[in-house]
């Protein structure tokens, strides 16, 4: 078996559960003869260029404990694009460390460079075994059921589209229009999620808008006018990378990052959800509100989901296992049991599979005629994000005189 040190790292936006993979990664290294020496890259790839490495094997079993229920990227994270022009440099870091293990926690782009690390030191003669962790609360990553994030994530949306549902009926008087935007730049799974706040027909959300699906201003316009009628508010949950027929954005954004990804509502821009409430409040001649959060999903420690953190600390350990096989080249993936109730079975998938394409809302999720979800998601769903609070409701039975 190879024998040598290790290094791990961080890439891309946070989640609540990411470094339940890392402290998962560590604490089963620990226990395995062939890794010496567990380093990390400060600021993921970005600083490893720079031999920015940091002994893990100094931090006690409780401090990994602490770090597996604590929000955010440990080890800092970073967007660099890696090029052919900064791998001879990775190998230079890697010979100078003697490392042999490399893991990456990250979304398609972070496991397309531990994919392409692993190809350079094949071909320069350098033995090295890479394994991929994934992460991501957009649930697009392809090639597994679901993601380590986004179950914590969809809780966030599903409990604020209920708190915020319920002020947005309370208040229907005064601002009768509410749209809530989630994150998705592709996939509209956190969109989807909110609708586990509803439990009866006229709780929030009463309509939701993918990106899986181009978006029309006249269905909108309809849809708002049927739910105002017969609720007397329109509850609106939107992705964040709804489009038009022809592609365009709904949020009119112009910006792209080093990826040529779309940056909504950067530069203090317009968004998929203030276009939106503009349109039905317009048509409707109401007040509305917009809630947009983005970050904090991603780091919200008070609504993490108990079934996202058990996996993806165990996604770390899977990757270690792996390892010690003497497999290479892979990401740990999801599948589901094939008993009725719900299972997590730990499996791979070659990291050269990753980049294939976005794992999307399949058809039988989306409800076109509802501008909806259908129970086929909601049964997808629920067992990764857990039950959410049952709030009371009144019966407002009139006074007779």
């Amino acid at each position: 078996m190879l024998t040598g040190n290790m290094v791990i790292g961080q890439s891309g936006g946070p989640t609540a559960v990411i470094n339940a993979s890392l402290a998962g990664v560590v604490l089963e290294a620990k226990r395995h003869g062939f890794i010496r020496n567990m380093y990390c890259m400060r600021w993921g790839i970005q600083g490893f260029l720079d031999d920015e490495l940091v002994d893990l094997g100094a931090e006690s079993d409780d401090t990994w404990r602490l770090v597996r229920d604590t929000p955010s990227s440990a080890l800092g994270s970073c967007r660099l694009k890696l090029t052919d022009e900064h791998l001879p440099r990775v190998l230079e870091v890697l010979r100078k460390h003697d490392i042999r293990y490399f893991f990456y926690i990250g979304g398609d782009d972070s496991q397309n460079t531990t994919h392409r690390v692993i190809e350079y030191c094949g071909s320069e003669g350098y033995e090295l075994v890479g394994i991929g962790i994934p992460k991501t609360v957009d649930n697009d990553l392809y090639g597994t059921d679901h993601t380590p994030g986004y179950g914590s994530a969809a809780r966030f949306v599903a409990l604020s589209t209920q708190q915020g549902g319920v002020l947005a009926r309370d208040m229907r008087k005064v601002d009768p229009v509410l749209v809530y935007q989630a994150v998705g730049r592709d996939a509209g799974w956190l969109a989807a999620a909110a609708a586990l706040a509803k439990r009866y027909e006229d709780d929030p959300p009463h309509l939701i808008y993918v990106p899986e699906r181009p978006f029309s201003k006249d269905r909108l316009l309809a849809d708002a006018e049927r739910c105002y009628a017969r609720f007397g508010y329109v509850s609106i949950v939107v992705g964040e990378g709804i489009a038009y027929a022809d592609g365009s954005p709904v949020s009119g954004t112009r910006t792209f990052d080093k990826f040529g990804n779309p940056e909504f509502g950067a530069m203090g821009g317009a968004s998929a959800a203030t276009v939106v409430k503009g349109m039905v409040c317009d048509h409707l001649d109401v007040r509305g509100e917009f809630q947009i959060v983005e970050s904090l999903q991603m780091a919200g420690m008070d609504r993490v989901s108990m079934v996202d953190r058990e996996e993806a600390f165990q996604a770390g350990v899977h990757a270690v296992r792996l390892a010690a096989e003497g497999e290479s080249g892979l990401m740990v993936a999801f599948k589901r049991g094939p008993r009725s109730r719900y299972e997590c079975v730990y499996t791979e998938v070659p990291l050269v599979r990753v980049n294939e394409g976005k794992q999307t809302l399949p058809d039988e999720f989306i409800d076109d005629e509802a501008s909806f979800v259908t129970s086929e998601f909601l049964d997808y769903v629920r067992p990764l994000v857990g039950e959410l609070p049952e709030l009371g409701r009144l019966s407002y039975r009139k006074i007779i005189s």
